[in-house]
C-alpha cells in the first residue's frame, strides 16, 4: 500500500490554460479520498496526472515516498476503473480479469487464482464465462473493478465509475466499493461530481473549484465547517440558502428583502469574530433542515419570519417547501409531513440562530 503526495502541482494547457492550481493534497496509506467538485473543476485532471496519463506542468507527485513525475503509468503500480467500463467486448469476464495479469507473464496457475478470488469478493464468480455484452450494467462495472483487484496495486483510482448506471444501482455499488475499501485496506482515490457519493463513501473530501482546492477534510467537518460559500452551498442537498445582510450596530443582523424585512441577533459563536472584524456587509447560510415551522421550534433559539409557499414536494418523510420572503430569490426548506404549508399562502418559518453561516461578502470565506 502507498501514501500518495501531491506538492504544488499545477497543470497548464498550451502555456496558457490553467486547468489545475498549485493543488498540496497528501492522501494517507489505505486511505479513502473522493475529489469532487462541479464539472471543469480540475479533479479529473488531478487523477489523470496521479495516473501518468497527464504530464505535470509544475509540481511533483510521490507515491510511497517516489517522485513518479517522469515514471510511466505501466510503472507506478496503480489501477485505474474508468467511467465507461473500458471492458474487451470479444473476451470474457474471466479473459478480460486475467488479460493484465498475462501481459505481466504472471503464471497461469497465479492468474487463476487472482481471478477467481476477485470474482468470489465481487459476486460475479458465476459469470466468468459471459462476454460483457451479456451482461447488466452494475455486473460490468464490477468487472472493471475485479480487473483492477486483480494487480493487487498500491493505488486506485477511480474516474467517475458509477455515473452510468441508475440511481438504484448507483447506491448498491457505492456500498460495494466502500465495502471493498474495507475489505482490501488499500490507498482509493476516487473522482466524482455527486456531492452524495462524496459525503458517503471518502474518509475525506477535497473540494474543488476552478482547477484550486477550495478546502480538504472530513465528511462531517465539511458539511459542519465549510471554509468558504462554495463549500457550503455545493455540499449538501438541497443546497443551502444563502441572503445577504447588514449587521447593526445593536449586534443584530438585517435581511431587507424587497418591501420587507427581518432580523435576528447574531449568534453567540460568531459574535467576537464579528466584533474583531468590524463586519458591516455579510452574506448569510443557512441549510434547510435548520428551517422550521413555528409551532415545531424552540422559540428560544430561533427567529421568526413570514414566507410566501411556492413549490411543495412531499418526499416521503419529510417535505421540501420552496419559498420566498418578498423577493425574486427563492430559497428552500425541509419539513415534516404532519401539517405542510399551503401554496399560495403565508407560512411562519424559524431559523435556527444557532446553526446559521456567515460568509464575508468580498471574499466569501466563512466568518
Amino acid at each position: 500500500m502507498a501514501e500518495v503526495k501531491l506538492e504544488s502541482v499545477s497543470k497548464i494547457y498550451d502555456g496558457k490554460v490553467t486547468a489545475v492550481r498549485d493543488v498540496n493534497v497528501t492522501i494517507n496509506d489505505k486511505e479513502f479520498v473522493v475529489l469532487v467538485g462541479p464539472s471543469g473543476c480540475g479533479k479529473s485532471t488531478v487523477l489523470r496526472m496521479i495516473a501518468g496519463l497527464e504530464e505535470i506542468s509544475q509540481g511533483t507527485i510521490r507515491i510511497d515516498e517516489k517522485i513518479v513525475n517522469d515514471v510511466a503509468p505501466k510503472d507506478r503500480d496503480i489501477a485505474m476503473v474508468f467511467q465507461n467500463y473500458a471492458l474487451y467486448p470479444h473476451m470474457s469476464v474471466f479473459e478480460n480479469l486475467a488479460f493484465g495479469l498475462k501481459l505481466r507473464k504472471y503464471e497461469k496457475q497465479e492468474i487463476d487464482r487472482r481471478v477467481q478470488h476477485a470474482a468470489k469478493i465481487l459476486g460475479i464468480d458465476k459469470f466468468l464465462d459471459r462476454k460483457p455484452k451479456a451482461l447488466s450494467g452494475g455486473q460490468r462495472q464490477r468487472v472493471a473493478l475485479g480487473r483492477a483487484i486483480v494487480r493487487h496495486p498500491k493505488v486506485f483510482l477511480f474516474d467517475e465509475p458509477l455515473s452510468n448506471l441508475d440511481a438504484n444501482l448507483r447506491v448498491q455499488m457505492r456500498t460495494e466499493i466502500s465495502r471493498l475499501h474495507h475489505q482490501l485496506q488499500t490507498t482509493m482515490i476516487y473522482v466524482t461530481h455527486d456531492q452524495i457519493e462524496a459525503m458517503s463513501m471518502g474518509d475525506r473530501i477535497v473540494v474543488m473549484k476552478d482547477g484550486v482546492v477550495q478546502q480538504v477534510d472530513t465528511p462531517l467537518n465539511i458539511y459542519h465547517h465549510p471554509a468558504n460559500k462554495f463549500v457550503a452551498g455545493f455540499i449538501g442537498s438541497p443546497t443551502m440558502n444563502f441572503m445577504n445582510g447588514t449587521l447593526k450596530k445593536n449586534r443584530h443582523l438585517v435581511f431587507q428583502q424587497d418591501q420587507s424585512s427581518f432580523s435576528m441577533p447574531v449568534p453567540k459563536t460568531l459574535e467576537e469574530k464579528l466584533k474583531v472584524r468590524g463586519q458591516t456587509q455579510v452574506t448569510l447560510g443557512i441549510r434547510p433542515e435548520h428551517i422550521y415551522a413555528h409551532k415545531h421550534a424552540d422559540v428560544e433559539t430561533v427567529s421568526p419570519f413570514t414566507a410566501n409557499i411556492e413549490v411543495v414536494e412531499p418526499v416521503g418523510n419529510e417535505v421540501f417547501v420552496y419559498f420566498s420572503t418578498g423577493t425574486e430569490m427563492q430559497y428552500v426548506a425541509r419539513l415534516a409531513t404532519d401539517s405542510p404549508p399551503t401554496i399560495g399562502k403565508p407560512f411562519q418559518l424559524l431559523f435556527d440562530t444557532s446553526k446559521v453561516h456567515l460568509f464575508d461578502k468580498q471574499t466569501e470565506k466563512a466568518i
